[in-house]
């Protein structure tokens, strides 16, 4: 299984396919791999143990951040991401960590995470999608319905009050420009970064 695989100078952590959303632009609709990887599809998740026994094939210095991000939502495995994390942490010198997130894992887990990330997690990347909740909830199609959009937004603000570095993105093909102003809008209020990102990044 890809568990771990190269993005530019980052090294990304897959541990779960699953995900709420079923997002209309999601590369999984066209691809099975992304960068240099292998094919994503998970034959079954990995345990954390698993996932720290992998880090030993790769020099970290080479990298200059560990992502986790794979075919899946990360935070739907979020238990075993802080595993690791700390692992992450404790034996590659405080390595800066970043999760990628579409902002769910407060209604994935039941439970508000932010404060969980606190010291295991330097960056959150959440995607923001689109800073109109109708068009936002018609392009990711979650499983959680109407309330998605204000539980992402409570969770990016939540993330910077936890000290957090928060980006929220946009990808560069799915909105206009005027509702990536909005989105800039949104970013300022919160406290957070807008970065619009290439489709398949």
């Amino acid at each position: 299984m890809e568990i771990l695989y190269k993005v530019h100078n980052n090294l990304y952590v897959n541990m779960t396919n699953k995900c709420p959303y079923s997002c209309t632009f999601c590369l999984r609709q066209t691809m099975d791999r992304i960068g240099e990887s292998g094919r994503l599809w998970l034959e079954r998740e990995p345990s954390a143990e698993e996932v720290c026994q992998e880090f030993a094939k790769w020099n970290l210095d080479d990298f200059q951040e560990v992502v986790f991000c794979g075919f899946g939502e990360p935070t739907e495995v979020w238990d075993r991401i802080k595993e690791v994390a700390a692992f992450v942490k404790k034996t590659y010198n405080n390595k800066p960590i970043r999760i990628n997130t579409n902002g769910a894992g407060n209604l994935i887990n039941g439970r508000d995470i932010a404060p969980e990330m606190k010291g295991l997690i330097d960056t959150v990347s959440i995607s923001l999608n689109n800073p109109d909740a109708k068009k936002y909830h018609e392009l990711v199609r979650s499983k959680f319905g109407d309330v998605t959009f204000d539980a992402m937004i409570n969770f990016a603000k939540e993330c910077v009050q936890e000290g957090l570095k928060v980006v929220l993105t946009t990808v560069d093909t799915t909105i206009t420009h005027e509702e990536e102003v909005e989105c800039r809008k949104i970013c300022d209020e919160i406290g957070a970064v807008y970065r619009i990102r290439p489709w398949e990044d």
